[in-house]
C-alpha cells in the first residue's frame, strides 16, 4: 500500500494534481495534499496537541535531518513531527514532509536509538519523495487508494467490520502496483534512515531491535487492521541487509536523553484521561519506581505528577513533581553513570509547573506566581511554543488582559500558523468584552484548522457586534472575499473530481 499513508483523519476535499505529464507529484502540490490532511488531523480527538511531546518529536525528528546533508530530499521540505494518541504499533509520513508516530510506538520504544530508527526510516520516505512519485506514477486515481486507506484507520478505530469493508473497496489494481513500489521504497527508506541515524551518533542496531520487536507485538493485532508492519512490511531480507550494515559500523553508545523519558510518561497518561487509563498509568509508573537508574525513578514520579494533575489533586501534583526534581539532583551512586538534571528536563519541568498552577484559577496568589515564572520562562527558552502559550494564559488569568492582548498579537504576527495563540487571543479580548476582535480572531483559528465555512460564521458574528468599528469592517470584508474565494475553489474542486467521467 501507498507508504505511510495512515492518518488518523478523514480525508479532506483533495487538491488538484496538475500537470499530469510530470513523472510525480509537484513538490507545491505534495506540501498542499499534506497540508489539507493535517488540517482534519488536528481537528480529531487524538492528535496529541501538547507542548512538551511537540517540541521533544521536532527537536529530535529536526536534529536527525539535519545530520545528513540532503535529508530534506530535492523538495527542501520543513519537517513537522507529532503523536496521535492509538493504541497500534505505528508511524506514518504524509506528503510533504509530516511525520507522525502513534503513542503507543513511542512508548514501546525502550531507547532515543529506536525511536530514532523509525523516524529516519519515515524521513527516507519523504527525502525520496516516494509518496510523491507513486501518485504521480498513477495520476488522480492514486488518489482514490489513498482515501480508502486514510478512512479504513478511521473506521478501524470505530470498531466492528467497517474497516475491512473500507479497506477493501480501495483495493484492485492500483494499490498492487503501489505494493510493488513499496518493498524497493522500504529498503531504500532503510538505507536512509540507518545512514540518518549513524550520522546522527545513534547506536544503529536500534533499528534490528526495534523492527523484531514489532514484528513480534505485530502477532497479537488482527491480520484485518492495517499496522505499522502491514504498512511497512519486513523481510528476512530487510532484516539480513541492515544487520550486515550494522556489522561494518564502529559500535556507539548513546545515552538516552532525560527529556525521553519524561515525554514518554507523559505520553502514557495522555493516551488515556479515563478513570481506567490513569489507574493502568498509575500502576506501570509504581512498578517502574522499582528499577534502577534515577532517570528512571524520576520518569515515573514525574508520571505520577501527571496522573495526580489530571484527577485534579494538584497538591499531590505538585510534591511528586518536586520529588522527581529532587531525585535528579541526588549525587549519583558510586560506580554509576551521572546524568545532568539540566539543561535536559528543564523546560518540562517548568511547564509542568505551570501547568499545575494555571489548572487552579480560583488561587489569585498560584496565578501571580505563574505569570512571573512564566515570564522568567519566556525570556529564558523564547523559541518554545509551549511556553509561550503558558505565558499568554498567565497574563489573561493574572487579569493583564491589555498586555495579554498585545503580547498575543506580537505572537501571532510571529507564528501565523499558530492557531492556539489566536485562541488565547480571543480569550483575551472576550475578556476585554471586545466582541468584534474577538470573533475576528477565533476566525483565523478556524482557518487554520481548515474550518473556512465556521470561520465564515465567525467573521458574520464580528460584523454584527455592536463594537465593529469601520476599521474592523473594512478587515472582515477583505477576509470574508479571500475566504469565499477559496471555499469556491474547494467547491470547484470537488464538483469537477463529482462529475468526471468513470474510466
Amino acid at each position: 500500500m501507498a507508504q505511510d499513508l495512515l492518518a488518523p483523519a478523514r480525508i479532506p476535499n483533495l487538491p488538484t494534481l496538475g500537470d499530469t505529464e510530470r513523472g510525480d507529484l509537484s513538490p507545491l502540490m505534495e506540501r498542499k495534499l499534506g497540508e489539507e490532511i493535517m488540517h482534519d488531523i488536528r481537528r480529531n480527538n487524538d492528535f496529541l496537541d501538547d507542548g512538551p511531546i511537540l517540541e521533544y518529536l521536532n527537536t529530535f525528528g529536526n536534529n536527525l535531518v539535519a545530520a545528513r546533508p540532503g535529508a530534506r530530499g530535492e523538495s527542501n521540505f520543513d519537517y513537522y513531527f507529532f503523536a496521535v494518541r492509538d493504541p497500534q504499533l505505528n508511524a506514518f509520513a504524509l506528503p510533504g514532509g509530516f511525520i507522525a508516530v502513534h503513542s503507543a510506538l513511542l512508548l514501546a520504544a525502550q531507547s532515543e536509538s529506536e525511536l530514532a530508527s523509525v523516524l529516519g526510516h519515515e524521513i527516507g520516505h519523504v527525502a525520496q519523495r516516494h509518496i510523491a512519485r507513486s501518485i504521480g506514477q498513477q495520476k488522480q486515481d492514486a488518489l482514490i487508494p489513498l482515501a480508502a486507506m486514510i478512512l479504513a484507520v478511521l473506521a478501524s478505530k470505530a470498531g466492528g467490520d467497517a474497516a475491512l469493508g473500507v479497506f477493501s473497496a480501495g483495493q484492485g489494481l492500483a494499490i498492487q502496483r503501489q505494493l510493488n513500489f513499496g518493498r524497493d521504497a522500504e529498503r531504500e527508506a532503510d538505507r536512509i534512515g540507518f545512514q540518518i541515524m549513524g550520522a546522527a551518533g545513534y547506536d544503529t542496531s536500534g533499528m534490528v531491535a526495534f523492527f523484531q520487536r514489532m514484528q513480534t507485538a505485530s502477532r497479537n493485532y488482527s491480520d484485518r487492521v492495517p499496522a505499522y508492519l502491514q504498512s511497512h512490511p519486513l523481510t528476512s531480507d530487510r532484516i539480513a541487509d541492515i544487520q550486515a550494515r550494522i556489522r561494518e559500523q564502529p559500535y556507539k553508545q548513546r545515552l538516552d536523553s532525560l527529556d525521553f523519558h519524561l515525554v514518554r510518561a507523559r505520553a502514557r497518561v495522555l493516551q488515556d484521561l479515563s478513570a481506567q487509563g490513569l489507574s493502568e498509568a498509575q500502576a506501570f509508573f509504581e512498578l517502574q519506581l522499582q528499577q534502577p537508574g534515577r532517570q528512571q525513578i524520576a520518569a515515573a514520579q514525574y508520571g505520577l505528577a501527571m496522573v495526580a494533575l489530571k484527577r485534579e489533586a494538584y497538591a499531590q501534583a505538585q510534591r511528586w513533581l518536586e520529588t522527581a526534581q529532587a531525585t535528579l539532583n541526588k549525587p549519583p551512586a558510586p560506580g554509576t553513570l551521572s546524568a545532568a538534571a539540566a539543561p535536559e528536563g528543564e523546560t518540562i519541568f517548568i511547564s509542568t509547573a505551570l501547568e499545575i498552577k494555571l489548572a487552579q484559577p480560583e488561587q489569585a496568589a498560584l496565578q501571580q506566581q505563574a505569570l512571573a515564572e512564566s515570564e522568567a520562562a519566556h525570556l529564558k527558552f523564547p523559541l518554545s511554543r509551549g511556553i509561550a502559550h503558558q505565558y499568554g494564559e498567565a497574563l489573561i488569568a493574572a487579569g493583564k488582559l491589555e498586555q495579554a492582548a498585545v503580547y498575543l498579537r506580537d505572537q501571532v504576527q510571529l507564528y501565523r500558523d499558530d492557531p492556539n495563540a489566536y485562541d488565547l487571543l480571543a480569550q483575551a479580548y472576550a475578556k476585554q468584552g471586545k466582541q468584534a476582535l474577538q470573533h475576528i480572531a477565533l476566525a483565523e483559528s478556524y482557518v487554520l484548522q481548515g474550518g473556512v465555512l465556521s470561520a465564515l460564521d465567525q467573521l458574520s458574528y464580528a460584523r454584527k457586534a455592536p463594537d465593529a468599528s469601520f476599521y474592523d469592517q473594512a478587515v472582515i470584508d477583505a477576509r470574508e472575499r479571500e475566504l469565499q474565494a477559496r471555499r469556491r475553489e474547494e467547491m470547484g474542486d470537488k464538483f469537477k473530481k463529482d462529475l468526471a467521467p468513470a474510466h
